[in-house]
């Protein structure tokens, strides 16, 4: 992927930047081996030092927020850990099980390494043939945490070379020209590190996965949130 030398701002104040980065983006340097990071993009962009205060994958498109100081990317941070801040992705899987609307399994971050708990809710938004479009939302912050969690559940995402199946990944490349991680965060609550009042990002849908959506019968309007609910925490 040919990085853009610009990001599209979602959200800009004296303490915090949001940016809709593209899928294939990584957000710094040492996440992936070529391309830009988003960081990098950014920094250039707005002519200043920028902070990352949260993981987005290299393969997921969506709302990604830095923070313009140390002490308020600090702040973000505090909120991140005690599990304040609201994320909503949405994913397309094989897979299309109403019931699907929890899982709880700890997570490590390596193999090898100890469990952590880790849970995600989800939704079923629609369904085409035997694929179903969700909403999710991680109530925990580990590592590919959706992803995992997604796998874990025999729903796995299309277009995951992770986590995912091949076939189906063959599906939508062929039958549908679709080339990349069909995971998409679409947005972001949490309060304001100076003010304390409520901020909601939101990121439109690329192109390429409002297309697919388009050519399966699932409109952008089944997938808008319907209310701006509290950010989760910890159950």
């Amino acid at each position: 992927m040919e990085s853009p030398t610009r990001l599209v701002i979602l959200h800009r104040d004296d303490d915090l930047v949001a940016v809709d980065k593209p899928s294939g983006m990584a957000v710094h340097r040492g996440w992936a081996r070529d391309g830009v990071p988003a960081l990098q993009v950014l920094r250039d962009q707005l002519g200043r030092h920028v902070y990352p205060v949260h993981r987005l994958d290299r393969a997921t498109s969506g709302v990604l927020l830095f923070a313009l100081s140390g002490e308020s990317a600090r702040q973000v941070q505090v909120q991140l850990e005690a599990h304040e801040v609201g994320k909503r992705y949405l994913a397309l899987c094989r897979g299309c099980d109403p019931a699907l609307v929890r899982v709880d399994h700890p997570l490590a971050r390596e193999e090898d390494g100890e469990p952590r708990p880790a849970v995600t809710d989800f939704k079923l938004l629609g369904r085409f043939e035997r694929y179903g479009l969700y909403e999710a939302r991680p109530l925990t912050g580990r590592r590919h945490q959706i992803r995992r969690h997604l796998k874990h559940a025999s729903h796995p995402i299309i277009g995951d070379t992770k986590y995912g199946k091949g076939e189906h990944n063959r599906i939508f490349r062929q039958r549908f020209g679709f080339h990349r991680l069909a995971l998409h965060a679409s947005e972001m609550r949490l309060r304001h590190p100076r003010s304390g009042e409520p901020l909601q990002v939101q990121a439109p849908l690329p192109p390429e996965l409002a297309r697919l959506l388009s050519e399966l019968g699932l409109s952008a309007e089944t997938t808008s949130s319907s209310t701006a609910a509290p950010p989760v925490r910890d159950r």
